[in-house]
């Protein structure tokens, strides 16, 4: 029999190895991201082509299913500039995919040094990639990949709207004579308008420079008696977003004048004129918007790190700055903490939390079984000792 004290001593050492197991089991479930990480990266420098898209999916489904700062801040220049290799020299799919790689790169470094490098190294490459005309997901890749790095890491205007810029040559080439530009796809202008929109929410009306943006309210207008939907949705918040900054003047150019009535009437094509107040619930906290602005940013957010965007909002810093989110603080279980972190990836019998989750179990049986042989050594002793003394005394008698 033990007494309560044995009792409690046991939980206790019972839950401290249980917390100990779960612990290493986490730290195993981390460095088994790293290491298919460190794998990728490495199969970035293969010269084979489907190798390194191979290695690109997976280092986008890694940066969006988890936040690896340990791994950006240690290998956060070889990545970008092996992304930006495979922009300057690959297909049109591995080009796709390093845009993407970089904009989720910049969102987990958040702003600071990293993300003003990863702007200064990707503009040129990104901008040389979209004058090379070619399928339509690599020209959108680009266009939002250059969206989300001039977010994180446009600390000067100027920065910003040079980007914008290079969106707006998108569809609205500068061409030398004699040159026809080739009509751009819906998709193209609505991904063009949606990522500079998406910029314009960063921007101060009087910090753009009015040259360059004359006549944009003009082309928006022409772009709501579209017939798709999408290019009408993204023009119509383009004019409420500019609307609402107070910037019709600039946008319009001086030598036209357009009432405000003339423009509520554009933007009435699009939820009455007023940002429609939306609610997104994330793990238990209800992100709000109440302004254009903020809706933009969310909408492009949730559409760039698709199912990655939960994860990102509980625990990406700067997305909590951006978008004023406090998320709720729960104490994880150790099952939430092991499987429930990612359940798409955990589905996949070669995924790196099933992985994780064979090594805990397997941790679990070692220790059960050197508890076992701890037990059965101390009974081994114990007889020792007793056979020892019985002799004793048989020696001595």
């Amino acid at each position: 029999m033990l007494d309560s004290d044995d009792t409690d001593s046991v939980s206790s050492s019972s839950t401290i190895r249980s917390d100990y197991v779960m612990s290493s089991a986490v730290e195993d479930v981390q460095f088994e991201r790293e290491s298919v990480l460190d794998q990728s990266l490495d199969a970035l420098f293969e010269k084979r082509g489907s190798t390194r898209e191979k290695a690109l999916v997976d280092i986008i489904e890694a940066f969006s299913s988890s936040l690896p700062h340990e791994f950006v801040e240690k290998k956060f220049a070889t990545l970008l500039h092996q992304c930006l290799n495979s922009i300057k020299k690959g297909s049109a799919k591995e080009i796709a995919l390093a845009s993407h790689a970089i904009g989720l790169l910049a969102l987990t470094a958040g702003p600071g040094e990293k993300a003003q490098e990863i702007l200064e190294e990707s503009v040129t490459p990104i901008s040389e990639a979209l004058r090379s005309r070619s399928e339509a997901s690599k020209t959108a890749s680009l266009l939002e990949g250059l969206a989300v790095i001039a977010f994180v890491g446009g600390n000067e205007p100027e920065h910003t709207e040079r980007c914008m810029q290079i969106m707006w040559q998108v569809v609205h080439p500068k061409l030398g004579p004699n040159v026809v530009a080739a009509k751009p796809s819906p998709g193209i202008i609505t991904t063009v308008v949606s990522a500079w929109s998406f910029l314009l929410t960063t921007m101060e009306g009087w910090t753009l420079d009015p040259k360059i943006w004359q006549e944009s309210v003009s082309y928006f207008s022409t772009l709501l008696e579209k017939d798709d939907r999408s290019v009408r949705i993204a023009a119509g918040e383009a004019l409420a977003l500019i609307y609402e900054m107070g910037s019709l003047e600039k946008f319009c150019g001086s030598s036209k004048v357009i009432s405000d009535n003339s423009i509520n009437g554009d933007i009435s094509s699009r939820d009455d004129g007023y940002a429609p107040e939306t609610s997104v619930k994330i793990g238990g906290e209800s992100l709000t918007t109440s302004t254009w602005s903020q809706l933009i940013q969310l909408n492009f957010i949730k559409r760039y790190l698709s199912g990655g965007f939960v994860k990102h909002m509980q625990e990406n810093g700067f997305l909590h700055e951006v978008f004023s989110f406090t998320p709720k603080k729960k104490l994880l279980s150790s099952a939430d903490r092991v499987s429930g972190t990612d359940k798409r990836m955990y589905r996949s019998p070669n995924s790196i939390l099933n992985k994780a989750r064979t090594q805990f179990l397997n941790k679990q049986r070692m220790m059960s079984q050197v508890g076992r042989l701890q037990n059965l050594y101390t009974w081994l002793f114990i007889y020792k000792n007793i056979v020892s003394i019985v002799i004793m005394f048989l020696v001595a008698g």
